[in-house]
């Protein structure tokens, strides 16, 4: 079997369809991860080791050597994929679909990042602020003690619009444009970019050009994740479909970043938020514009309203996923 069965379209698609369910069902088991690590955490060995190899000079070496270390990247990281890709097309069309979808699944990540908001509000509900601060810290970088309770819950509720752009929609994507390698390569890329695409001294310069192209490779997700929480709005009595895309439109791309207004600011008018706005990372004070102009006292409720949303648009993401299989091998 050619090795283009398991790599482009329309095969791509129901492995999609797979690795949503399989993921959606089992999540990334504890038992896999103590034998084997996780894509992620091999793909960040190798980031680790660039950058540590690599990262050294004037600002300008550095960044030549970011740009290479990123090719680096691409290459192994592409190389491998496609050679496991192969072998298990090898296995038949079917079967190959199955296997792929199965080793995709390891991915999206919509069942852990469900599993670690909900702790917020768990947290919350439970040991109060304490409680609260420390699940959050678990999914955001700003610091937990400079929050109070809403800007812990805005703080998860943000985290959970983010990350369901570029931890399920933006993986979905690329699996359905380019199966197990188009997953592997956007999980290096943004794992890269989660590494050193920060404005610090040490990875300003080494880290741009991988900063740059993740901006690039979740411009698609990023919107359709907006359109997705307008649609799960649209199925939910107390979230606003009509709420959602006024705040998009108006305040997605007055968001610092080029991705993140788009989710934040649809989920911040569903639920009749404020969010997003000047926040502190470090010592570091990062002025921002607000999504939505609802309230900003948010509570453990509106955490939970979020998450209602977002198993919402998980589902509608799956649909279009099995619906866009389902034409393209009619």
């Amino acid at each position: 079997m050619p090795w283009t069965v398991l790599a482009h379209p329309p095969d791509t698609l129901p492995i999609l369809v797979v690795a949503l369910a399989v993921e959606a069902a089992a999540g990334y088991p504890d038992g896999l991860y103590r034998a084997l690590g996780h894509p992620v955490t091999w793909i960040g060995r190798l980031i680790g080791a660039l950058d540590v190899g690599l990262n050294r000079g004037s600002a300008r070496r550095r960044r030549l050597a970011g740009v290479l270390g990123l090719l680096v990247l691409i290459a192994v990281v592409g190389g491998i994929a496609l050679a496991v890709g192969t072998l298990l097309g090898l296995a038949g069309p079917v079967a190959g679909i199955v296997l792929a979808g199965i080793a995709c699944a390891a991915l999206p990540a919509q069942r852990s990042l469900h599993e670690h908001v909900a702790r917020v509000a768990q947290g919350i509900r439970r040991e109060g602020l304490p409680g609260g601060r420390a699940a959050v810290a678990m999914i955001v970088g700003r610091d937990p003690e400079s929050l109070d309770e809403a800007g812990v819950c805005r703080a998860a509720i943000e985290s959970l619009a983010e990350n369901f752009s570029d931890g399920i929609v933006a993986p979905a994507v690329w699996i359905g444009v380019g199966g197990l390698p188009g997953g592997a390569l956007y999980k290096a890329i943004n794992t890269a970019d989660s590494m050193i695409g920060h404005r610090t001294e040490r990875h300003e310069a080494f880290g741009w050009a991988s900063a740059r192209l993740d901006d690039l490779v979740n411009l698609p997700a990023s919107r359709l994740s907006a359109g997705l929480i307008v649609a799960a709005a649209a199925c939910h009595r107390d979230a606003s479909a009509t709420g959602a895309w006024r705040a998009l439109r108006r305040d997605a791309g007055r968001h610092r970043s080029p991705n993140a207004g788009w989710p934040e600011a649809a989920m911040a008018g569903a639920l009749g938020l404020r969010l997003a706005g000047p926040r502190v990372y470090g010592a570091v004070r990062v002025e921002d514009a607000w999504m939505g102009d609802g309230r900003a006292e948010a509570g453990p409720a509106d955490v939970e309203r979020a998450l209602a949303l977002y198993r919402s648009a998980c589902l509608i993401l799956f649909g279009l996923a099995a619906l866009a299989a389902i034409v393209a091998l009619a």
